[in-house]
């Protein structure tokens, strides 16, 4: 009851559609219940014999039944149409909702997230919301209001009959109830199942070339299979529960025939039921049994979208811990100022990442970041984005804290360039546009030109239209980091991340990204994370870190008359 009411807030919206389709499944109920009663007047003037306006009133029950016919036609569409289309709908609304929600997050709760088991929330799990709303609670209300309305004219035609064919129903409802408390956990495994098969598709998909590089076809389609299986697996044990649940059903329900035949039979010798009576009781109990017959089905099906929904819920429940404070500003005209001070931070609360950060980069200064790997160089470059929050100090830009500033204001002041360029399966327009979805092409090719890849886009056959495939497998490694590079550029924010942003270049086109580097300095604040020292030289700031702690600072030239791990750095790169 909390899930639908919950969901309710959201389908209120669609309350037009879903007010017309229950008053169409009402009336569409009504229609079935009078349907029964026309038959068995029409028995009953036949089974009397011919009498006066015998003809006319034969005429009038078979066209008022013709009527009741064209009728169900139109309101079993409305009630079908109008459900489903309010239900996918509300699907609609859920899924962009429960996206919005996934992308809003911050890095951290990705680390132990599968993709294919977030889009199969996505996807998948709020596919069974049409299930709910436009299949449970539509046959729902049609099940109890057909229930109640039989129990009442089968009372009005005799009392004992219709008391003696509820005995079944006890047992009916008992065992559905026995059943539904097995299907819930094997449906919920099923999703769980279907969730790892798309993630293991999807990471396989992803890493098609490693696969195929390192020979693992066999291996990997071993894995899918038994992932496949596990699914198969686990929706069978569901389905062989009902398998052998509505059998039993079945003949629980029918039991409820046999005794209007046979009680009904003695009844009728002994003059006290007539035959039309009869046979209304029978097709009154068709009625009747069907919605109890089908508990079963419906059972399963609440189960199924529970479990979805509850997948779904998950997400939307799940806290985000980077969020607005309460009164957070916008952070305007920029300038691009940025200080550390004594900034702890860990991933897990227990080892530390970075140790009493403390530094100061004023406005249009590069500062660069040097160390060895993993100690936490891009880390410290999240932290300015605010993709993590630190464990202990305060990060400012002009003097104001991260934390109380709108996190959309603050990322639009920050381009960042990432070691692993991502572009998106487009041109290569749209991916550096991706930056300023109004900017001109005037405006793309210029940034292009400052990072140095004007001339190389111009070279392909389509230029700027090329089509760079997906994550531009179509490009080299020094072509997207200029395209990133560009896309930072065309954004103009005040402050600029790079983050390794030579690792994968040849020397010649390092020598063209250091160039787009010298044109952007002191134009705009950089923050440059680097292996190769070649690529800061001239940075205003070096800060070299060792075991998450900031251990020499200062320019390339102070550095180098020091002893330490910046000079030893330089003489191993430079006897390459």
């Amino acid at each position: 009851m909390k899930l639908l009411l919950r969901l309710g807030r959201d389908a209120i919206r669609y309350k037009t559609l879903y007010i017309v389709a229950i008053i169409s499944t009402l009336t569409l109920t009504i229609i079935n219940l009078t349907v029964p009663k026309l038959l068995s007047s029409i028995i009953a003037l036949v089974e009397n014999g011919k009498t006066d306006h015998w003809s006319t009133k034969l005429l009038t029950l078979t066209l008022s039944l013709i009527i009741l016919y064209l009728l169900r036609i139109l309101f079993r569409y409305l009630s079908n149409f109008l459900a489903h289309k309010a239900a996918w709908h509300l699907v609609e609304d859920i899924r962009v909702r429960i996206y919005s929600r996934i992308q809003s997050f911050s890095m951290s709760f990705f680390h132990d997230k599968q993709t294919g088991d977030l889009m199969s929330r996505v996807v998948n799990d709020t596919s069974t919301f049409e299930l709910l709303y436009a299949h449970i609670i539509p046959e729902m209300i049609t099940n109890i209001v057909t229930v109640v309305g039989v129990m009442v004219i089968l009372l009005f035609i005799n009392v004992k009959l219709a008391l003696l064919t509820c005995i079944p129903v006890p047992f009916v409802l008992f065992s559905g109830w026995i059943f539904s408390t097995k299907i819930r956990p094997n449906f919920m495994k099923s999703q769980k199942a279907l969730a790892g098969l798309n993630s293991k598709l999807q990471d396989n998909f992803s890493g098609i070339h490693e696969i195929q590089a390192f020979g693992k076809e066999s291996y990997e389609e071993e894995q899918i299979s038994n992932q496949a299986g596990a699914y198969t697996k686990a929706i069978l044990h569901a389905l062989n529960l009902s398998a052998a649940f509505h059998p039993g059903v079945e003949f629980l329900s029918s039991t409820g025939s046999v005794i209007v035949i046979g009680v009904g039979g003695l009844l009728a010798f002994s003059g006290n039921l007539s035959i039309s009576d009869i046979v209304a009781f029978l097709l009154y109990l068709a009625l009747f049994y069907t919605p109890i017959s089908g508990l079963a089905r419906t059972l399963e099906d609440i189960q199924q979208a529970y479990a979805g929904a509850e997948r779904v819920m998950m997400i939307l429940d799940t806290p985000n811990d980077i969020i607005d404070v309460p009164g957070a500003q916008e952070l305007t005209d920029v300038r691009g100022s940025i200080t550390f001070d004594s900034v702890d931070f860990s991933y897990d609360k227990q080892v530390p990442i970075l140790k009493n950060i403390n530094f100061t980069c004023q406005p249009g200064q590069m500062i660069a970041l040097v160390g060895p790997t993993g100690v936490g160089k891009t880390t410290l470059t999240q932290l300015i984005s605010r993709f993590y929050e630190p464990t202990n100090g305060h990060i400012l830009i002009d003097g104001k804290d991260l934390n109380t500033v709108t996190l959309q204001s603050l990322r639009a002041n920050i381009a960042p360039v990432l070691q692993d360029t991502f572009l998106f399966n487009g041109t290569i327009a749209e991916n550096i546009g991706y930056a300023d979805p109004n900017a001109e092409l005037e405006e793309i090719i210029a940034a292009s030109k400052a990072a140095r890849i004007h001339d190389n886009i111009m070279d392909m056959i389509d230029g700027y239209d090329t089509r760079v495939g997906e994550r531009g497998m179509r490009l080299s490694g020094g072509q997207k980091q200029r395209i990133a590079i560009a896309r930072a550029i065309l954004r103009k924010a005040p402050i600029i991340i790079l983050d390794e942003a030579t690792a994968s270049v040849d020397v010649e086109t390092e020598r063209e990204i250091q160039r787009a580097i010298a044109d952007l300095a002191g134009t705009r604040t950089i923050v440059a994370i680097a292996h190769r020292l070649s690529t800061i030289q001239n940075a205003d700031l070096i800060l070299v870190l060792e075991d998450g702690c900031i251990v020499q600072s200062g320019t390339h030239e102070e550095l180098l008359r020091q002893e330490g791990l910046y000079k030893r750095l330089n003489q191993a790169q430079t006897k390459h």
